[in-house]
């Protein structure tokens, strides 16, 4: 598709071809370089070239060449003064390497089997007993992305990066790992809840994506950090509301877990140890589903 923008005369399209031209044919070709749209950011202006019959010099070429600088010039501006949007990553896990992870990926660990049920791609879990599912596959180097929403207010979950088998083995219903990085995936609902509940402001934790290590693990967690410097606190609150899909993408290398909300990076850590191991998705109480699981490997 060309995109024509109508300047007195000139037609203006994206693409190398020859252009309508008021001084025919014989004397004038003109051809575009980049883009007409002063809106994309891709735009590099215009180039002439010259014909047997005009040449360089002459009155005519010196008002062509003058009327093609002050377009330029003014595009120009007019895309300088134009403010730049943050960029976002919302990756849907299409591509070379990116591979689904589906039921036949995941493998009970202390669940009940009618805790998660998958259907069209979508996974649906009770949040009862509190407990996991893991991959059957131990990942290193990855990068993932997920979406979710809860169902009921105050809901809790997340996604384990890094679980080994002895944070996972001997785990009774009703209790979480013993180890692993864990990606939150919490309801806004769950800070007045607590709040509410204990009396108590909840300040140690959010509900816009805290990374954090769990048990033996260890992580140096990215600023902004929770009082006890054990979390790390997302940037941004992007998360959304029940009922509202979520977008996480989670990048993983060489012991470094990034987070991106919504497509905004908010929150990660470094220096993760073990820095390998199981994925994992938490049931905790409430009812939550996950959509458009997508990993792809890294070296």
């Amino acid at each position: 598709m060309f995109r024509v923008r109508l300047l007195g005369d000139w037609p203006l399209v994206r693409g190398g071809r020859p252009w309508y031209n008021p001084f025919g044919q014989d004397e004038f070709r003109r051809a575009a370089l980049g883009c007409c749209n002063r809106e994309s950011p891709d735009f590099l202006g215009f180039w002439f070239r010259e014909s047997d019959t005009m040449k360089m010099g002459t009155p005519r070429f010196a008002m062509v060449l003058g009327l093609s600088t002050a377009l330029a010039v003014t595009l120009a501006q007019g895309t300088a003064q134009e403010p730049a949007k943050a960029p976002r990553a919302f990756l849907d896990g299409i591509g070379p390497g990116w591979k689904p992870l589906g039921e036949q990926d995941f493998t009970q660990v202390n669940c009940n089997p009618d805790t998660w049920t998958w259907k069209d791609g979508e996974v649906h879990c009770t949040g009862l007993p509190v407990g996991v599912i893991r991959t059957r596959k131990s990942f290193t180097n990855f990068e993932l992305v997920a979406q979710w929403r809860h169902l009921r207010s105050g809901g809790n979950s997340g996604i384990f990066v890094w679980a080994k088998d002895a944070s996972l083995e001997g785990l009774k219903p009703g209790t979480l790992p013993r180890g692993g990085i864990e990606v939150q995936v919490l309801d806004h609902g769950y800070a007045t809840q607590y709040e509410k509940e204990t009396g108590k402001k909840p300040d140690w934790f959010t509900t816009n994506g805290d990374v954090f290590p769990v048990g033996t693990s260890k992580m140096k967690p990215f600023p902004p950090l929770s009082p006890d410097g054990s979390r790390s606190f997302p940037s941004k609150n992007l998360s959304k509301g029940i009922n509202e899909w979520n977008h996480y993408y989670v990048r993983a290398i060489n012991g470094e877990v990034r987070l991106w909300v919504n497509g905004e990076e908010v929150s990660g850590g470094s220096g993760c140890d073990p820095r390998t191991g199981y994925l994992c998705l938490e049931s905790e109480g409430s009812p939550v589903e996950f959509k458009n699981l997508r990993i792809r490997e890294l070296p």
